[in-house]
């Protein structure tokens, strides 16, 4: 099981970080030891004083698939969820700085947290509201229209590159709003409004 992540899928958060728009998906992987263990607080990593939270929808493979079109692409997953990308902002500055790949900052142990699988026929993917709170206070807010590259068109672009197997997850970037999180925070992943998942900071 891998997880294909998206970079910069939303304008206004590529712009919050100074970053160009891509004409394409930006992908970078992490490893299945990135998945923070159903129950466990997050623990903020020795090597970052700027750990920081990226709200984003998750969805998860279920065929097979090489080279899929866009057009067949909602034929390949059918759950989807709310996730948290963490990031090591200050060391992805300096590995970028140095022209260096981001995985010690955005893969490490415990960097991917996520909610509890939902079917995606009981929603619309393409105007989907989600938030993130933090201590009770709204910190960040997207919808998946605002997306620069919807669901089936990652999953297009990604399967020139990758074969999609069965369990592989999609987190599909993540909108403003991405700030630091502290000791005892509390995030809470809300979906339409409502809460769905709750992470503790240690």
């Amino acid at each position: 099981m891998k997880i294909i992540c998206i970079g910069r899928n939303y304008a206004d958060h590529a712009k919050e970080l100074n970053n160009q728009v891509p004409a394409e998906p930006v992908v970078f992987l992490k490893p299945d030891s990135a998945i923070l263990p159903k129950g466990n607080a997050f623990f903020i990593p020795d090597f970052s004083q700027n750990l920081q939270h990226e709200l984003e929808i998750v969805i998860r493979i279920d065929r097979l698939g090489k080279h899929i079109e866009e057009k067949f692409a909602h034929r390949y997953y059918q759950e989807f969820t709310l996730g948290l990308d963490f990031t090591a902002r200050d060391l992805q500055s300096k590995l970028k700085e140095k022209g260096l790949p981001w995985e010690k900052a955005k893969a490490f142990d415990g960097s991917a947290f996520i909610g509890p699988w939902l079917n995606k026929e009981e929603y619309d993917l393409n105007n989907l509201n989600f938030s993130l709170l933090k201590n009770g206070e709204t910190v960040q807010k997207g919808n998946s229209k605002d997306m620069l590259f919807s669901v089936d068109r990652i999953i297009a672009e990604v399967s020139k590159y990758f074969t999609l197997k069965i369990g592989d997850l999609i987190f599909t970037g993540t909108p403003a709003g991405v700030g630091a999180v502290q000791t005892n925070d509390l995030l809470d992943l809300h979906l339409e409004g409502k809460s769905i998942a709750q992470l503790r900071v240690k």
